[in-house]
């Protein structure tokens, strides 16, 4: 009898130490994969700024309870508690909380997926399908946008990767950009886009600079009885986009007008023009 109760300490022993030491891997296991999480997150955020900082950390936190709660599961698990009930009940409760959180949980990755792929930052303008605008907060859930007429659109990170995202100004302060002009076809060319360019090259916000390759170029369409001018040229203060354009297409208007260039024309109209070329002297 002794024999056999001292073979069942012996026993109890040997799996009792088994249980530590599955235990201490557990244990150890979590930590370490929260620590090479922790850094490659720390490694993401040099260099950010304080918001994507913010997102950073809240992520860690909720990755580092997310496998804790795994560990604590394992561990009871090893010291033969049950956790059937547990596990039923976190199955049913996970179900439910899952789909009430999947799309945070989606816009979450998204969110860390945008900032670590650098695809925006905070003044960056974008382009996202149709809507366009200044990227004026990345939050872990959704991303800010202000528009040219001062609008605020959200947008959820997780629809933002589905969707087309056009960065138009990648973290520079200059942006490209263009209007278009449509004038008659019997007017000189030529002359409309010197007039155009003169505008052009007088307004504060236009960047000219070769060495940047920052240059007026012109794209020339004919259409039925126009043609278009569209001149590509690049400004300073892409959030004021919309504000520029408008100003030069007045101050074009005018300046085309006292050069009587005008948009299409009235048939009769266009024909005594052209009588009037043609009985010129030259």
């Amino acid at each position: 009898m002794l024999v056999q109760v001292i073979r069942m300490i012996d026993l109890f022993e040997v799996e009792f130490a088994f249980q530590i030491m599955q235990a201490a891997i557990v244990v150890a296991g979590a930590f370490v994969i929260v620590f090479i999480f922790n850094k490659l997150l720390l490694k993401m955020a040099g260099g950010k700024t304080s918001e994507s900082k913010r997102i950073i950390r809240n992520a860690q936190r909720f990755f580092q309870i997310t496998i804790f709660s795994i560990a604590v599961i394992l561990l009871l698990h090893i010291f033969n508690i049950d956790v059937t009930g547990l596990l039923a009940g976190l199955g049913v409760g996970t179900l439910v909380v899952s789909f009430a959180l999947k799309d945070i949980i989606e816009n979450w990755i998204s969110g860390l997926l945008i900032i670590s792929g650098k695809t925006y930052k905070l003044g960056d303008v974008i382009q996202v399908g149709e809507r366009k605008g200044v990227v004026k907060e990345i939050s872990l859930r959704t991303t800010k946008l202000k528009t040219h007429d001062r609008k605020e659109i959200i947008i959820s990170n997780s629809s933002l990767l589905k969707d087309r995202i056009i960065n138009l100004t990648d973290g520079k302060k200059e942006l490209i950009t263009s209007v278009v002009f449509a004038v008659d076809y019997i007017f000189d060319i030529q002359k409309t886009k010197k007039i155009i360019e003169s505008v052009l090259l007088s307004h504060p916000n236009i960047v000219v600079n070769e060495e940047k390759q920052r240059e007026i170029r012109f794209l020339v369409r004919t259409r039925e009885w126009t043609v278009e001018i569209e001149p590509l040229f690049w400004i300073n203060d892409p959030e004021n986009e919309e504000f520029i354009k408008s100003q030069i297409t007045e101050t074009v208007k005018v300046k085309l007008e006292e050069a009587q260039i005008f948009p299409s024309l009235p048939a009769s109209t266009r024909e005594s023009l052209l009588k009037n070329k043609t009985n010129s002297p030259c």
